[in-house]
């Protein structure tokens, strides 16, 4: 028997599932938990919200998209791509807006899983991926550049938008604080050396230590270098959630529908994404919909809990799969650990210092530009599709994700019809007189005309059909179709026009070797019962042979 297409890959994990594994993903959840709790702190301050609001997503998402989701070991929780987003409605609606928006994005996601269109992500090209990633990236580092350098807006000053944030940087530069420098260097060195010398232990981690360790122990460094406890508030404890007083008006929710449906996309994109990075390490393969749907939940469960949008986390998911974790108890017992610190040791957190935290965003941005790759597109590439990324890559960072998704995706596509079209072609049949012997010709009858139709046949191509001439003394039209994959709509009015044209001027429309799709179009359109089925023959032969009879 099936299973239901929706069935969380926990279930089928839990079948044999016994204690030598059960110890495994003790041990990689605890990991994981560990890694998360530097990053999802930092993730939050990137997106302006709360430190805790990352710790909370955490949790809530990490546990619900384990428990629900398509994947063995995908861990969930704030990722960057988000970042910029989040800052965004934050400035714009605050927070009861991204409370909104987030819901809604988790609405979408999970009738994206009902009704399946996990698969239809891969039709998103790689040339927008990498260009929305790497423009992220961008931000993500201007905006730590700030606390890096220890910079101080004047009052009133809050950029948002990347450019904005290099005006405040310029003017504040007078503010620069080379202890914060300092801070920042050495954790930065530690976050790119010590992988390369101990990979056990997470550098994020030991970077923290080295950073609080730094401010409290070497006299006046505390005094210049701010730290989260000094800028934010760290509650201990759950946090607690009031939905009073929140503009629920149609109004206000349809000024967030763009913003829940970006949500939704980089959600559904950058979750995909992770559980094939996933399924390839772990010898799994993951179901697309049902992780939409976790997601979805995951999402819903996350603001409901005081967290923000939350994705598939690659890095964390990878360290997940490298460390032994192999079901999505995992995932769980990661969430677990992230609540028992929250409960207990959060305050803490409130000890870390800020150019440490810009530190840790510095790789983060580094690590997923996927640079390497950018050049890599730009040196083999068609120029086409080297624009399309580059396009993307410069409206991220200018503008926002909104504008560039759609923006790259409508010229993608209308790139892709232009080179669809440039495939398709409609070309008669030569009858070169010299060569009438030849063993690869056919005897074609003087009033027969012979037209090879090739490539897709859709609106971006289907007025080369109208273009097909005969002479006067032509008295039967083929149309041998063996290279046409599909039709469309308006390829098949082409195809009724013809018909007209040759009823007009007595001449017989004979099909050769029509496949299935522009068959079964044909027919449902009511052209083939027009034309006739005895018209329809299978082989170019049979056409000829059928053309030789009419006179």
């Amino acid at each position: 028997m099936r299973s239901f297409y929706l069935t969380p890959k926990l279930f089928a994990c839990m079948k044999g599932y016994n204690g030598q594994q059960l110890v495994k993903d003790l041990i990689a959840g605890i990991i994981v938990a560990i890694i998360a709790l530097p990053l999802s702190i930092a993730l939050a301050l990137a997106s302006g919200v709360e430190p805790a609001a990352g710790v909370y997503t955490a949790i809530a998402a990490g546990f619900v998209v384990s428990l629900f989701g398509g994947s063995r070991v995908q861990i969930a929780g704030p990722t960057t791509a988000f970042a910029t987003t989040v800052a965004g409605i934050v400035a714009v609606k605050g927070m009861d807006g991204l409370f909104i928006a987030t819901v809604m994005a988790g609405i979408f996601l999970i009738l994206m899983g009902v009704f399946k269109l996990g698969s239809l992500i891969k039709f998103i090209p790689g040339t927008i991926t990498v260009g929305f990633t790497a423009g992220i990236a961008v931000t993500i580092l201007v905006g730590q550049i700030k606390d890096f350098l220890g910079l101080q807006y004047a009052s009133g000053v809050k950029p948002i938008e990347t450019f904005e944030k290099i005006e405040a940087n310029v003017h504040a530069i007078s503010t620069f604080s080379w202890q914060a420098l300092l801070v920042g260097a050495v954790c930065l060195l530690i976050l790119i050396v010590y992988p390369k010398i101990e990979k056990r232990i997470p550098p994020s981690l030991i970077a923290v230590v080295v950073g609080i360790l730094m401010v409290k122990l070497i006299p006046g460094l505390g005094d210049h270098v701010f730290t989260i406890g000094e800028l934010y508030t760290i509650p201990a404890g759950l946090p607690k959630i009031s939905l009073s007083g929140m503009d629920l008006s149609f109004d206000n929710i349809a000024s967030l529908v763009p913003d829940a449906f970006t949500i939704a996309i980089l959600a559904a994109i950058e979750s995909l994404l992770s559980c094939v990075v996933a399924d390839s390490m772990v010898n799994s393969k993951h179901n697309s919909n049902a992780e939409l749907v976790a997601q979805g939940l995951g999402n819903i469960a996350s603001v409901l809990f005081g967290g923000i949008p939350a994705t598939g986390a690659i890095a964390r998911t990878a360290a997940n799969a490298k460390n032994g974790g192999r079901t999505p108890v995992a995932g769980m017992v990661h969430a677990v650990v992230l609540l028992l610190v929250l409960l207990f040791l959060m305050p803490l957190a409130g000890l870390i210092p800020m150019p440490a935290i810009a530190a840790i965003l510095f790789m983060v941005a580094y690590n997923m530009s996927e640079w390497k790759k950018f050049v890599r597109i730009l040196k083999r590439a068609p120029k086409s599709d080297s624009f399309v990324m580059v396009l993307t890559f410069v409206l991220t960072v200018v503008f926002d994700l909104v504008v560039a998704i759609v923006v790259g995706l409508v010229l993608a596509a209308m790139l892709f019809m232009k080179r669809m079209s440039s495939e398709a072609n409609v070309v008669g049949w030569e009858y070169p007189e010299n060569d009438a012997d030849s063993i690869d010709l056919r005897q074609v009858p003087k009033h027969v005309r012979v037209y090879e139709i090739s490539g897709p046949m859709f609106f971006g191509s289907a007025e080369r059909i109208l273009d097909i001439q005969f002479k006067d003394y032509t008295k039967c039209l083929v149309l041998r179709m063996r290279g046409v994959p599909s039709l469309d709509e308006s390829a098949i009015s082409a195809m009724e026009s013809l018909y007209k044209k040759c009823q007009k001027k007595n001449v017989t429309l004979i099909f050769s070797h029509v496949n299935a799709q522009p068959l079964e179009a044909l027919k449902k359109a009511g052209l083939y019962d027009v034309v006739g089925g005895e018209y329809f023959c299978p082989h170019i032969d049979d056409a000829l042979a059928l053309a030789e009879t009419i006179a």
